[in-house]
């Protein structure tokens, strides 16, 4: 089995989803599209979502692919975990026909948890699969599912209220600004939305602090050419400074980091900024930013 994901490497839906897979005894290989679905992201041919959820271009991406690996592998058909009405933008009847023809999948790709559901597939219409022992769910409900994992004793699989981090509006806000201020992001780029709070400080700067230690190192491996600014006296957030290190940049990323430590309430505060360009860090001696600066520069709540 092939399992096609266009989320983020080792996400939490994926990992599930493959141990759901394994625990079944089935020989599985992950193929993750992200790097394909950045550009996706950037200029989806039939939309976003509620928020930035390219949610159709998404599906015809990840056909596509799957296309490509069944004629790899001499494969008859595809066979998907879709369920008729699940998700409001793609699992509609006409954007399901919408996705294969697009994939150059018509009539190739069955969905047995919905198949009672909807128009047979060639395979079914061929009488390679019994139709008759395929299911009808349909609709937002995951409780068949949930009963049928229960069934097969599968229990390491995707939270039935998660979804695609595009549809979350703060993570979508950060996303929007990226998109605005840097139109070729990578996927690195994309990879440091998702940690911590942002900060936009100009049209190409932007500060990103920690939230608690782990958010510290996820920030101190994401960091490429970024400054990185810390205190200089005791624990507290780091801060990546990315998009150069004018001085009045660092400087608000300075009183940023120290709003949020535990020294926020002192008149001054010592912040080190570990610069690209120098050898020594620069000490910085700032009041912490108040909470009207916090508010006017976050991006997403």
């Amino acid at each position: 089995m092939t399992l096609f994901c266009n989320c983020t490497p080792k996400s939490r839906c994926c990992s599930s989803a493959a141990s759901a897979v394994r625990q079944l005894g089935i020989p599985l290989r992950v193929v993750n599209n992200s790097a394909d679905f950045i550009e996706i992201v950037k200029h989806p041919r039939h939309g976003y979502g509620r928020n930035m959820n390219p949610c159709l271009d998404c599906r015809i991406l990840m056909f596509r692919k799957a296309a490509e690996r069944m004629r790899e592998t001499g494969a008859a058909f595809i066979v998907t975990g879709e369920v008729l009405g699940e998700r409001p933008m793609s699992q509609r009847h006409e954007a399901m026909r919408l996705i294969e023809r697009e994939a150059g999948l018509e009539g190739l790709i069955v969905r047995p948890l919905s198949a009672a559901c909807l128009e047979p597939s060639l395979p079914e219409k061929q009488g390679w699969l019994d139709r008759s022992r395929l299911l009808a769910i349909r609709g937002r409900s995951r409780k068949p599912q949930i009963e049928l994992a229960k069934q097969y004793d599968l229990r390491d699989y995707p939270c039935p209220a998660g979804g695609c981090l595009l549809t979350d509006p703060e993570f979508a806000a950060r996303m929007r600004d990226l998109l605005a201020h840097q139109p070729d992001f990578t996927l690195h780029d994309a990879l440091l939305l998702k940690v911590g709070r942002h900060y936009r400080l100009g049209p190409a700067t932007k500060a990103v602090v920690g939230r608690d230690e782990p958010e510290n190192e996820r920030l101190l491996a994401l960091a490429a050419g970024d400054a990185r600014l810390e205190l200089a006296d005791m624990p507290g957030p780091l801060t990546l400074l990315r998009g150069g290190e004018r001085p009045e940049h660092s400087l608000i990323a300075a009183r940023l980091t120290a709003a949020h430590s535990k020294a926020r309430d002192r008149r001054e505060v010592r912040v080190l900024v570990r610069s690209v360009v120098r050898d020594e860090p620069e000490t910085l001696t700032v009041a912490p930013a108040e909470a009207e600066m916090i508010a006017a520069l976050r991006v997403g709540s």
